[in-house]
């Protein structure tokens, strides 16, 4: 499966942008992976910042790919239910699936309804460079996981 991760804004912190590094290169055995940084909407209205920065994610979703939004009022998953949902998709055909990760105001209600999946990280707030490394690092776990390898102990 191709894996498209479309984020607002990008990684500015050289550790969090080498442990992402360090995830891609892992993620590689096990799916494709593509990153769309954009930039973040300017001035301070939340409101009018999440309908920008929806009009810029939308522009990057394919017709018909199935995509999930990280939301703090998705659904929290285990490891193990992150791989097992993964697999489920892969096994119904989905060949790409989009993960997007909305800016410091979050997502606006157009990208959130039309998501296949809501899925929180946590009930914690994240940086954005922080949700984006723990996103590729679960990945990696999720695939270790699927295959049966050693990693998630």
């Amino acid at each position: 499966m191709n894996l498209r991760l479309i984020a607002v804004d990008k990684i500015r912190t050289p550790y969090v942008a080498q442990a992402c590094e360090e995830f891609r290169m892992r993620l590689r055995p096990f799916f494709g992976l593509e990153e769309i940084d954009l930039r973040p909407a300017s001035g301070v209205d939340p409101e009018r910042a999440r309908r920008d920065e929806g009009a810029r994610i939308a522009r990057h979703l394919r017709r018909g790919e199935p995509y999930w939004v990280l939301d703090p009022s998705g659904e929290q998953l285990s490891s193990p239910e992150l791989s097992a949902r993964l697999a489920d998709a892969a096994r119904e055909g989905t060949s790409s699936l989009a993960l997007v990760i909305g800016g410091v105001h979050g997502l606006s209600a157009d990208v959130t309804h039309g998501a296949r999946f809501r899925w929180s990280l946590s009930r914690l707030t994240f940086l954005h460079e922080w949700a984006r490394m723990i996103v590729l690092e679960q990945l990696y776990r999720a695939a270790k996981i699927a295959r049966n390898e050693p990693y998630h102990h």
